[in-house]
């Protein structure tokens, strides 16, 4: 073991030094040697051994349907309660991933972000999970994630001394700055060091020395959008049919290969909040729709690559034991290995004549001489044609002469057996045919091996019948397929001869791969390349396909005539578009309209849009501007929820409390409705008073609603402004009936509508007779309740001051007119000013 002596490597570890001692002291300390395991749920079950895989280039879109990551999650005690330290790993892809940050008592960013991770399994030391005795954080996973294996690991393992030098023996030395960045941060090595001893435990392979990719995420450098944001917005899974594309993900997601898909994905839950990064790959974007010639070029090389983090998953770790199958393995991932770096020539060649400022970095980095020095080595001791093939038989025959001749004489002359017997196998074959005059010819499987097949009809054969040698017959349609006693001893001479092929290959790609270690960690640099620049040509597609606009960063969010990308999907036509605008000094938007007017779609589109900007993607509009949002709150949806046993109303409670505990200034808030689980009075005032609430921050907020009354806030609060979607009435030519058309138009003020809930009940096929009461009923409610209160001149003279203020201070900030322009466009707003103050009694603009 590359850990040194591993019994004794158990033995030592110590007790964490965050916990005292009669914390561990009861802990079941027998539990050393075999397993690292304490009692926890669920441990016998059957892992799919690493050794086993294989990369293929499976469609981009399938490959995140697997759960491969292991996560361990350890949580501070006592006064350090709150700081949460996971480690994860991903059995395809050989980088660890660290982070520890301090939460609040909701966990918020751990389970948002153990929902990025879709976990295949989550450790926890056995102290947080003790019956009678369990954390919240524990209570919390286990409800949350219901359908993931968890499994309890004793204290001890959690050790930051033991997860330090795991780190120091493992890391490639390119990352080794990882060091100066974890060396405090106890609670993330903590995991580390449980995570690392079980995956070795599991997999029974350990990872190769200095072969890691290992590095620190903190929660700061991207957007934090909720699993409940990421479900009501569809940003990747459909919420009617799970394996629809219509999402943000199937929208953008053009990528070739399985890394660009997961990055996109993992991009698309947590978008960047850096301007400069953002701009850069925008600015790559732009030169792909420029640069023809570029995207093509690049698009024909990123298509040829394989699952490159797989592949060098499966190069850095070494099984502890050795079988036929992980030698067949590593021998197809020699050639995987030599497909991928004989494309890194091509790559180049694609990037050459780029200009972007990412472009040209990623162009130098391929410069990299270690690309050359590791094809060199592999080309000494592998055939220059062997390369990756599709079909079994042509891969099976690539592994066996992947080895050059001259290098193993046993090799050799067990090649020359195998090649003996395959003819044999044909001259059989042929024979047979002759004997009983039919069409068979040789066919090829990986589960049958050898066998025979035929296309005749019934008719063509002898008393409608195969001759009686034949045996295992199988027919579809018009095909035979078949086999002999001689065949099936032939396949397993062939099986005996390929067995020793592969162990001796095995033994020359060992001698290989340690030479090549050393240099292995130019590949963590070229799969980060070939993932990012698909992803940025998936971008550029998208783009092609429809008409997208670049947005800019500014503090304001404007959109012109944005539509939602996901619906011009679904209709195959562009949607109704329109204007958002909201600035620090308008930050809080109320908009009214009738049901079905596309209110609901509107607010998904905006939070849709700002997350395809904060990704680098160009966005569904005219023009766009937007704030950079650190945190995406979306309250959306009136169902309830059985598994939680909440109730409706319960829910929108649960959601609108985690929105207000958790905004800031910086945060784009939207919610579809609220308040509408209990009775009106009731539900206006907890709306109103979360109104109240949000609008006090600087946070941008949407906040569609069917309480009228909510719309006098803008008399109280100048930052308030009031939207409605616009409908018409159409008389049907039939007769006098009044019909609604939605224009799905947004216009400033509240809605004029009266009873559209009337309206759209008479749509539905409810009796006449019901519908005449309830429009007698609501008259009369209507008339018993006060006319609603009007704003006083007053109010509109301080509402006209702020709004020029607010212009004012925007005007400075980002202005980029001429002084000729600036004096026209300030006079037009001292006149605005003016006219709102002498017209107290006209409703203001």
């Amino acid at each position: 073991s590359y850990f040194g002596d591993k019994s004794s490597c158990i033995e030592n570890a110590d007790a964490l030094n965050l916990t005292n001692t009669s914390s561990v002291r009861g802990l079941n300390s027998t539990c050393i040697g075999k397993t690292p395991l304490s009692s926890g749920r669920s441990v016998c079950r059957s892992h799919t051994p690493l050794m086993g895989y294989s990369v293929t280039s499976s469609s981009a879109v399938s490959a995140h349907t697997v759960a491969s990551v292991i996560v361990a999650v350890v949580e501070g005690r006592g006064l350090a309660r709150g700081e949460v330290g996971m480690a994860s790993i991903d059995l395809k892809n050989p980088e660890m991933i660290l982070s520890q940050f301090a939460d609040n008592t909701t966990y918020a960013k751990v389970i948002t972000k153990l929902k990025i991770l879709t976990p295949l399994e989550i450790i926890m030391s056995n102290t947080a999970c003790d019956a009678g005795n369990t954390t919240k954080l524990f209570s919390l996973i286990t409800e949350h994630f219901k359908n993931v294996t968890f499994t309890t690991v004793q204290r001890k393992y959690f050790n930051e001394t033991k997860g330090l030098e795991y780190i120091e023996q493992l890391c490639a030395s390119e990352f080794s700055t990882i060091f100066m960045e974890v060396q405090s941060k106890y609670y993330c090595l903590a995991a580390a060091a449980a995570l690392l001893k079980y995956v070795e435990f599991i997999q029974n392979a350990v990872y190769a020395p200095k072969s890691l990719k290992v590095r620190f995420q903190g929660s700061e450098k991207t957007a934090m959008i909720d699993s409940s944001s990421a479900q009501n917005l569809e940003l990747v899974v459909n919420n009617r049919d799970s394996r629809n594309g219509h999402t943000l993900l199937g929208v953008l997601n053009y990528t070739k290969t399985p890394g660009g898909s997961r990055r996109l994905r993992s991009n698309i839950l947590e978008p960047l909040v850096d301007a400069e990064t953002i701009n850069t790959r925008l600015d790559c974007v732009q030169e792909l729709l420029q640069d023809e010639e570029l995207f093509f070029g690049l698009q024909a090389v990123i298509s040829k690559f394989l699952d490159t983090e797989q592949l060098l998953s499966v190069l850095v770790q070494i099984p502890k034991q050795d079988t036929v199958k992980t030698a067949e393995s590593k021998i197809t991932n020699l050639i995987y290995l030599k497909h991928t770096l004989e494309l890194v020539e091509p790559l180049k060649a694609a990037l050459r004549s780029c200009n972007t400022q990412l472009l040209k970095a990623y162009y130098n980095s391929l410069e990299d001489t270690r690309f050359g020095i590791i094809l060199e080595k592999i080309t000494t001791v592998i055939n220059d044609d062997t390369r990756y093939t599709k079909g079994c038989l042509s891969m099976r025959t690539q592994k066996c002469y992947a080895v050059k001749p001259n290098i193993n004489e046993f090799l050799d002359i067990a090649r020359r057996t195998y090649t003996e017997i395959v003819d044999d196998i044909a001259g059989m074959i042929t024979q047979l045919a002759e004997k009983y005059s039919l069409p068979m010819k040789t066919s090829f499987s990986s589960a049958r091996g050898f066998f025979i097949q035929m296309n005749a009809d019934c008719s063509a054969l002898p008393n409608g019948q195969l001759p009686s040698e034949f045996t295992k017959i199988t027919k579809v349609k018009n095909t035979y397929s078949f086999t002999s006693a001689d065949l099936i001893k032939m396949n397993e001479r062939c099986q005996e001869s390929l067995r020793e092929i592969y162990h001796m290959t095995y033994l020359i790609v060992c001698k290989l791969l340690n030479e090549i270690y050393e240099h292995i960690h130019c590949l963590y640099k070229l799969s980060d390349i070939v993932s990012m620049l698909d992803m940025l040509l998936s971008f550029a597609h998208a783009c092609t396909l429809s008409d997208y606009v670049r947005p800019e960063f500014t503090d304001t969010l404007a959109i012109k005539q944005g539509w939602h990308p996901i619906l011009e999907k679904i209709a195959m036509e562009k949607p109704v578009s329109n204007n958002t605008y909201l600035t620090e000094g308008n930050n809080f938007v109320i908009i009214t309209g009738p049901n079905m007017s596309g209110k609901s779609t509107y607010l998904k589109q905006i939070a849709l849009c700002q997350i395809m900007a904060q990704i680098g993607s160009y966005v569904p509009a005219e023009y766009c501007s937007f704030r950079i949002a650190e945190q995406i709150f979306t309250r959306i949806g009136m169902d309830d929820d059985i598994e939680t046993n909440a109730s409706t109303f319960m829910k929108e409670m649960k959601e609108i409390t985690y929105i207000i505990q958790n905004a800031n200034d910086k945060s784009l808030i939207i919610i579809d409705e609220l308040g509408r689980g209990t009775s009106a009075e009731e539900g206006i005032g907890i709306c109103y008073a979360a109104c109240e609430y949000l609008l006090n921050l600087k946070a941008f907020t949407l906040f569609a609603t069917h309480f009228l009354e909510l719309c006098h806030l803008d008399a109280l609060y100048p930052n308030v402004e009031n939207y409605h979607f616009e409908v018409q009435h159409v008389r049907s030519s039939a007769g006098n009936k009044e019909k609604i058309a939605y224009t799905y138009t947004l216009s400033k003020g509240y809605t004029e509508e009266k009873n559209y809930g009337l309206k759209a009940a008479e749509v539905s096929s409810l009796p006449s007779s019901i519908l005449l009461d309830a429009k007698e009923i609501t008259n009369h409610i209507a008339n018993q309740i006060l006319h609603r209160q009007k704003s006083t001149p007053e109010m509109m003279k301080q509402r006209a001051a702020y709004q020029l203020a607010m212009r004012l201070v925007q005007t400075a900030r980002n202005s980029r007119l001429d002084p000729d322009s600036l004096r026209v466009y300030l006079k037009g707003l001292k006149k605005k000013y003016e006219a709102s103050c002498s017209t107290p009694a006209k409703n203001d603009e």
